[in-house]
């Protein structure tokens, strides 16, 4: 007994020094926080007093209250920016995960070759989005690549970002392009992180291929498609830059989202305070909806 109070005795300072935060360590991640805390959340905190002030072009800047609120939730074409972003994110959220999670099961096959594979699925997200816009603008085109294509099933002509029943969809359809390399990756570490000894224990009791990636897989990486499918929702509430590059927020303001929005006020109209109260609103639904989806699927996995 003696011996092992004094074994105790000798490994407090030891915890001690382990658990005490390193001053080394805090000097190291120091210019990360301060450029962090400069231009994320000074700029927010400076976006919230704003979105309750009415700024002049002279850079005064007056107190109205929720006034800006109110001109907001009365503004049609803010339910309708709210809307289209709606319709984008319904749209690009499941496919974003589906082809993702798809895509991931292809990349990890051992097969020859793999490595560049992986690489060529992951070349969109190293792409400027304003480039890849430029040409997914010239291929869905009405005279563009894909409704050749389409011609040549028999199909007339689609037009992808001329109509407003398609525009949305098609600009979607750009968007998981564009960001299912990164999923994919998140997806795939996921996957590699599962122990085989699951999927051989469940081979072992007479499950096939469908009941062991169901009963097996798919519980596993729920952790992993919970932070996709927040990823996704962020990126998808915050499109801006391929609506800006492929249609402008039309036809007939179609494609006209929550960013574009506030942009326009912001930036064309010079309504600071308006935009603002824009941004906040899209913060809240940003940070409530992620809470929501953390606390529906991240508190009861299995």
């Amino acid at each position: 007994m003696t011996a092992l109070i004094a074994n105790t005795l000798d490994e407090r300072p030891a915890r001690r020094r382990i658990g005490r935060p390193s001053k080394i360590a805090f000097l190291f991640i120091a210019p990360y926080l301060f450029f962090f805390v400069i231009f994320r959340i000074v700029p927010a905190l400076s976006a919230i007093a704003l979105s309750f002030g009415s700024y002049s072009i002279s850079g005064k800047v007056d107190f109205v209250g929720i006034e800006n609120y109110q001109r907001l939730f009365a503004d049609p074409l803010f339910w309708n920016a709210l809307g289209v972003t709606a319709l984008y994110t319904a749209v690009a959220v499941p496919g974003s995960v589906i082809f993702s999670l798809f895509m991931a099961q292809l990349a990890n096959r051992s097969i020859r070759g793999m490595r560049v594979y992986r690489t060529l699925f992951f070349l969109p997200v190293v792409t400027s989005l304003v480039a890849a816009g430029l040409v997914w603008r010239w291929i869905l085109s009405d005279n563009g690549p894909a409704n050749w294509f389409v011609g040549l099933l028999g199909v007339p002509p689609i037009p992808w970002l001329t109509s407003g029943d398609t525009v949305v969809q098609s600009l979607a359809l750009v968007g998981i392009w564009g960001g299912f390399g990164y999923f994919m990756l998140i997806i795939l570490a996921g996957l590699l992180a599962i122990p085989a000894e699951f999927d051989e224990a469940a081979k072992v009791d007479g499950a096939n291929a469908w009941q062991r990636y169901w009963h097996v897989t798919l519980p596993q990486l729920r952790p992993t498609l919970l932070v996709v499918v927040i990823l996704s929702f962020i990126g998808s509430f915050q499109v801006f830059d391929l609506i800006y590059v492929m249609t402008s927020g039309g036809p007939v303001r179609s494609s006209y989202s929550l960013v574009f929005f506030l942009y326009d006020q912001g930036f064309h109209y010079f309504d600071f305070g308006f935009a603002s109260a824009a941004g906040v609103i899209l913060f809240l639904i940003t940070f409530g909806v992620s809470a929501i989806q953390r606390r529906l699927f991240g508190d009861n996995q299995s």
